[in-house]
C-alpha cells in the first residue's frame, strides 16, 4: 500500500468501559459508508485509562477518539493541552490527536445537550436538576450556565457541589424545578426497570425529562414523565450533534 492511500484510511475510536453497546460505533461506521470514506471507528474498551497510552502508541494513523463512561474525567491527566471549554466543564468526551501524537481534549458534550434541548424550552423552564456528578453531568451544568438555566446537583451522597440528596426531593421541589435530567446510567440495557428515585407522581405537562441514555429509546426515568405527559427526550439527537461536532474537531488535523 502507497503512502499516499494508506493516508486515505484513518482510524477513529471510542474509549470506555463495556462500551458494546456504543452509538458512536455504529454511526461513523454510517457515515464513513454513505459518504464513501475508508476510514474506520472501532471501540477501545480499556480497564483503566492508563491503557490509551498504548493505544496511541500502537494504532496506525490514529486521529481521533471519543470518550465516554467512566474515563471523561480520568482522561484529561494523559492530555497534552485542553482547549478552553472543556477545561471550565472539567471533563473531555472528544480527542483530537496531531501528526505528532499529540493530544489535545475538547467537549462536545455540552453542545450537543444544548442543541437539542433549546426547541423545546418555555418561558416557565428556568431551573433544573442534574441527576448524578460525573463528567456527564459537568457539561449539562456547563450548557445551563449557556442557557442562563439555573440548576441544582442531585446525589445518592453528599460531596461537594450536591444540593440535594435522592431522600430530599419532595413534590414541592419537583414543581419548583421543571427541567430534570438524568446524566446517571439507571435505566441502560438490560437493567431497563431502573430509574432515579424520585416522587414522580409529582410531575407536569410543564415539566422537561430529559435522558442522556438512548438504548432503551424510552426509559423508565422517561416513561414517568410520558404518563403525566411531560415533555420526554432521550439522549440521542445529543449523540448525533456531538458527533458530528467531533468530526468537525478531528478535520481541523
Amino acid at each position: 500500500m502507497d503512502n499516499a492511500q494508506d493516508k486515505l484510511k484513518l482510524q477513529f475510536g471510542l474509549v470506555g468501559k463495556a462500551i458494546s453497546y456504543s452509538f458512536s460505533r455504529r454511526y461513523f461506521a454510517d457515515k464513513f459508508n454513505n459518504e464513501n470514506l475508508s476510514h474506520s471507528y472501532v471501540n477501545f474498551d480499556l480497564q483503566s485509562i492508563d491503557e490509551l497510552k498504548n493505544i496511541i502508541k500502537e494504532t496506525r494513523n490514529l486521529k481521533g477518539l471519543n470518550v465516554t463512561i467512566p474515563y471523561k474525567e480520568q482522561v484529561i491527566s494523559l492530555l497534552d493541552d485542553i482547549n478552553e471549554e472543556a477545561q471550565k466543564i472539567g471533563a473531555v468526551n472528544t480527542i483530537q490527536i496531531t501528526k505528532d501524537k499529540k493530544l489535545i481534549g475538547f467537549n462536545t458534550d455540552y453542545y450537543g445537550f444544548k442543541n437539542s434541548l433549546e426547541p423545546h424550552l418555555k418561558s416557565h423552564h428556568k431551573k433544573a436538576l442534574i441527576l448524578g456528578t460525573g463528567g456527564a453531568s459537568k457539561a449539562i451544568a456547563y450548557a445551563f450556565n449557556q442557557l442562563n438555566i439555573a440548576y441544582d446537583f442531585v446525589s445518592r451522597s453528599q460531596k461537594e457541589g450536591v444540593t440535594y440528596l435522592y431522600a430530599d426531593i419532595t413534590d414541592k421541589i419537583i414543581s419548583e424545578y421543571t427541567i430534570i435530567v438524568n446524566c446517571t446510567p439507571m435505566g441502560t440495557f438490560p437493567k431497563v426497570e431502573e430509574c432515579p428515585n424520585l416522587p414522580y407522581a409529582a410531575l407536569t405537562k410543564n415539566h422537561i425529562l430529559y435522558d442522556l441514555i438512548y438504548n432503551p429509546e424510552q426509559t423508565k426515568f422517561l416513561n414517568h414523565g410520558f404518563r403525566k405527559g411531560a415533555t420526554t427526550i432521550n439522549g440521542l439527537e445529543m449523540l448525533r450533534l456531538q458527533a458530528e461536532k467531533s468530526w468537525e474537531i478531528w478535520h481541523k488535523v
